[in-house]
Order: structure tokens, then C-alpha cells, then sequence
């Protein structure tokens, strides 16, 4: 294995597997280490290149576990849904709201994995005859998660049930108003929890500090697809489909959309999410999502669709719309059936996402001045500068953080708030500092996963926010 203008190596040790020293942006590439006589035996057992036979040993694979590994399936990996807390008490209160014809509304972040969640339950729900609608708020407007206005909006428009995907798992305040109003929240989320929970019909999060799940690496939309197949199957179990003369979803054919937003989401790819992107980016191949098949050309997309096209093609144009354009593109594109809408959606989320490009070289190039002026090894790289567009800071985030190999907060002040979007390295975990620092009460706002999290806050608590971090 090479890279191109990669440094020869001369070291007989860490960088013996790829047979170089640096990569063509001077990182350093050292061999992860293993048992090289297990390695060895992995590979002749199961017929592999040595090298491969190496990484699996190095990452703690072994003979009985390799198969499964190299071929995930989802009929190997895929649990019971109900392994997860609440997921009963999700499936009750649905299963109540479709028979009845309760209008259900789907809540969802505005990034990837948002969008991907929300369409999935959409199409789920529409696929059985049940009312869904589908809100996105406005990252600038409305900022992340559910907000109380939002919700008692669509509760006097109707709506007896609102699930929120990738979002609602510290949006206390909002539940609660929404709990007052009458209105059923089911919370669908992977965020890091907190002891105390929102006030909530149910809280499906295998990041809950009660769940022994073990599905904690599951991004958002992984969740969302165990919801469908616990829903589905107790919509079997009570007649739904027999009564109402309805045919089951299918649900694998899902799976594109669970693909797309688990890699985008960066979560780690083993176990669970390994067979779920496997099999969803085969049937991401079939283009039978209009949507998404109005993407990849948009994109010029000619080849079978790959973790490449999802992370690095597909996602950032999706994420386009909630960064620089109008929130909710990605979720209509993703649900809509119509040919000539998809095509036109793309087009959009395509040129929002040049604009995007555009602003977030501007932000980044700042960034990195302030950085090289500023910066003296600290733990945590923090740059913050005026007027940064909330909608690239994430982006210019992990751009730091893969220069730097630190974590990384970039904040854009506004007034007297700042947008604060952070990424962080393996080992350390960002989401749940950010949750103490809004404990701490340094905080408006904020939350997160291990490796991003976001916040908001007050422009004279910047530098006690800096030093506690």
C-alpha cells in the first residue's frame, strides 16, 4: 500500500504494513499494534492478504469474529428493539396515534443524520397510512432542537404526537411546555444524556445512564430504523395491516437512508453500524430513493455509491441546506416521490452547497490566522471571531481538529451570544465537558455526542467557558 508523494519509509517497525513513513500531508502513518503471528494465522485461515490478516489482529478481531466483520449482516447483528428503554412505551403510544388517525409530526436536526431520521419515519408513516408531517427548524432562527414556540405551534395545528429524531434529549424546558399543552413527545436521540431526563411520553436513547443496550455507537438514524421495526412488528401483532389493508413497509429498503446518515454522522463503523452501511449502500445502488437518486447526478455520481460518496459527496450537499440555505431541503428531498421536485431540490442543495464551500474557506482561513497567532499547545484549540456563519463552524471544527489533532470549539459571535460548534479526537469526550460546562451554568445551551457537540453562549462568560474547558 502507497499514497502518492509519500514519503518512503526506512523503519522496519510502524510503518512496515503500508511501506511509508508520511502521507502526501505529512502526517505521520504508524502501524496500530498487534500480534503479527495472529495476524498471519487470520490470513492464511481465511485466505486474506497478510497486510489484512495484521489490521484485523491489530484491532482485536479474531478467527470466529473475522467473517462476521469482513461480510457484516443485519440478520447476525440486528437486536430486538425492545432491548432498548422506553421502546415499549414508543410503540404503545404510536400504535394508539395511527389507529385513531392522530396526526404525528416528526421533529429533526437540521444536519444529516437529522434529515435522513426524519425521512425515514416519514416514509415509514406514509407507507402505513398514517398523517406525518415533517419540521425542521431554522438553525439561525430557531437554533437546535425542539423550542417550545415550534412545538405549541404544531399542537394547536392538530398534532397529537411529535418524535424528535436526533434532537430533545436535554430540551427540558420545551417538553415541559409541550407536556402543559397536552402534546406527546417521544424523544429519539443519541446524544449524551443526562441523569435527569425531559419530560416525555417515552426517551429512546441507548445513551440513556439506565440503558444496557450496548447501541451507543448508533447514530441518530440507527435508532430511528429500530423504532420502524418495533412499530412494525407491533402494528402486526395487533391486526393493523390485516384490517386496514395495508401491506408491510419494506423495511430494508430504508436502509439507504440509515447508511447515509450513519456515515455522515461519524460514528464508529463496527457491530451494528458495519451491516447496516453494508447493506444500505446496496440498496442505495438500486437509486430507488428518488431523492437521493436526484442527488448522486446532481453531484455526478456515475459509479456504485460508496462510504466516499455518502461522507464526502451525498452529505455535505444534504447538509447544505440547514448550513447556508432553508433547513428542511434535505428531508424533502429524501421523502419525496416526484421526479421533477427531486430534481429541482437537488439542483438547490447543490448550489447551497458551492455557497457553503465558499463561506466556509473564508471562516476557515481566519481560523487558522487566529490559530498560528494564538495558539500555544493548549489541550483544546478555541477560535472564535465576528460575525462567523453559524452554519460552517462545525465544518471549520473538524478541519482544526484534523490539522492540530486536538479537539477543536470555533465560536461566531453575534451581539452579545455566541455559536459555539466543537470536534474532538478519540478519548476525549467533548459532549459530555460541554454538558458540565452548562451545569456549571456557563452555558445557555449546549450538548453532544463524544466527538461534536454544540453551544451557545453569552459573550462576557467566553474566557471562564475557555479556562473551565
Amino acid at each position: 500500500m502507497s499514497a502518492p508523494n509519500a514519503e518512503p519509509s526506512t523503519d522496519t517497525g510502524a510503518g512496515q504494513a503500508v511501506e511509508v513513513a508520511r502521507s502526501v500531508t505529512g502526517r505521520r502513518w504508524v502501524c496500530r499494534a498487534g500480534d503479527d503471528r495472529a495476524g498471519l494465522m487470520l490470513a492464511q485461515r481465511l485466505d486474506l492478504p497478510e497486510v489484512v490478516g495484521r489490521l484485523l489482529a491489530a484491532r482485536g478481531i479474531d478467527a470466529d469474529s473475522a467473517p462476521q466483520f469482513l461480510n457484516p449482516t443485519l440478520r447476525e447483528t440486528l437486536p430486538d428493539p425492545d432491548c432498548l428503554v422506553d421502546m415499549d412505551r414508543a410503540v404503545a403510544r404510536l400504535i394508539t396515534a395511527v389507529r385513531k388517525s392522530e396526526p404525528i409530526a416528526v421533529f429533526g436536526d437540521y444536519d444529516v443524520d437529522g434529515a435522513t431520521s426524519s425521512a425515514l419515519l416519514a416514509r415509514f408513516f406514509a407507507a402505513i397510512g398514517a398523517p406525518v408531517r415533517i419540521y425542521i427548524p431554522d438553525r439561525l432562527r430557531e437554533g437546535y432542537g425542539p423550542n417550545a414556540p415550534a412545538l405549541l405551534r404544531l399542537r394547536a395545528e392538530g398534532v397529537k404526537v411529535v418524535i424528535t429524531v436526533d434532537c430533545g434529549i436535554t430540551a427540558f424546558e420545551a417538553l415541559d411546555d409541550a407536556a402543559q399543552a397536552a402534546l406527546d413527545v417521544i424523544v429519539v436521540d443519541h446524544h449524551v444524556a443526562e441523569p435527569r431526563l425531559p419530560t416525555a411520553a417515552a426517551v429512546i436513547n441507548p445513551n440513556r445512564l439506565d440503558d444496557t443496550s450496548e447501541l451507543g455507537m448508533l447514530a441518530a438514524v440507527g435508532v430511528s430504523f429500530l423504532l420502524t421495526v418495533a412499530l412494525n412488528r407491533g402494528l402486526r401483532e395487533v391486526g393493523w395491516y390485516e384490517q386496514g389493508g395495508y401491506s408491510e413497509p419494506d423495511l430494508l429498503a430504508l436502509l439507504d437512508l440509515v447508511a447515509l446518515g450513519t456515515v455522515c454522522d461519524v460514528v464508529r463503523l463496527q457491530g451494528l453500524n458495519r451491516a447496516l452501511v453494508t447493506q444500505g449502500l446496496r440498496v442505495m445502488a438500486r437509486r430507488h430513493n428518488t431523492g437521493l437518486a436526484a442527488l448522486a447526478d446532481a453531484a455526478r455520481i456515475t459509479e456504485k455509491p460508496s462510504e466516499y460518496h455518502a461522507g464526502f459527496v451525498l452529505g455535505p450537499r444534504i447538509n447544505a441546506g440547514g448550513r447556508v440555505g432553508k433547513a428542511s431541503l434535505g428531508a424533502r428531498l429524501l421523502t419525496t416521490g416526484d421526479a421533477t421536485e427531486a430534481g429541482q431540490l437537488a439542483q438547490q442543495l447543490d448550489g447551497f452547497n458551492t455557497e457553503r464551500q465558499a463561506i466556509e474557506g473564508e471562516v476557515l482561513e481566519e481560523a487558522l490566522a487566529f490559530v498560528a497567532e494564538e495558539d500555544t499547545e493548549t489541550p483544546l484549540i478555541c477560535v472564535v471571531g465576528e460575525g462567523w456563519h453559524a452554519g460552517v463552524i462545525g465544518i471549520v471544527a473538524s478541519r482544526l481538529k484534523d490539522k492540530y489533532q486536538r479537539p477543536a470549539l470555533v465560536i461566531g459571535l453575534d451581539g452579545n451570544t455566541g455559536k459555539g460548534s466543537g470536534r474532538s479526537i478519540e478519548g476525549v469526550d467533548l459532549g459530555s465537558a460541554i454538558i458540565a460546562a452548562r451545569q456549571a451554568g456557563l452555558l445557555i445551551n449546549g450538548g453532544g455526542h463524544k466527538m461534536a457537540a454544540g453551544l451557545t453562549v453569552d459573550r462576557d462568560r467566553l474566557f471562564d467557558l475557555l479556562a473551565f474547558l
